[in-house]
């Protein structure tokens, strides 16, 4: 009788072991995926923010500059404005000629 409760004692004592082992496994699984599931947050978290800080750059940037206007009009409307100042007298014809060269050439 005395042997049978020491195999029955060493029967408890392994079938306790075993459950501990596998509990402490499932506990070690659940906290890794714990760990697991907090870094994605922490990653989405963290692109979120970029998306806010990329959206407020672009935001804040100014525009960029309108493009120039083609040679051609620029020098008709200096032309217009040398007739116009020829006109109101106060360019000669020496004058308007000479700055109407140096405009062309």
């Amino acid at each position: 009788m005395a042997r049978t409760a020491v195999v029955a004692g060493t029967a408890s004592a392994t079938v306790g072991a075993v459950s501990n082992r596998q509990a402490n496994k499932q506990q070690a699984a659940a906290q890794a995926q714990a760990a697991d599931q907090a870094s994605f947050e922490t990653q989405a978290q963290l692109a979120e923010l970029q998306a806010q800080v990329d959206a407020q750059a672009a935001a804040s940037a100014p525009p960029p500059p309108p493009p120039a206007a083609p040679g051609g009009d620029d020098m008709i409307a200096k032309l217009q404005q040398l007739a116009d100042l020829k006109s109101a007298g106060v360019l000669s014809d020496a004058e308007f000629a000479a700055a109407k060269a140096k405009l062309l050439g």
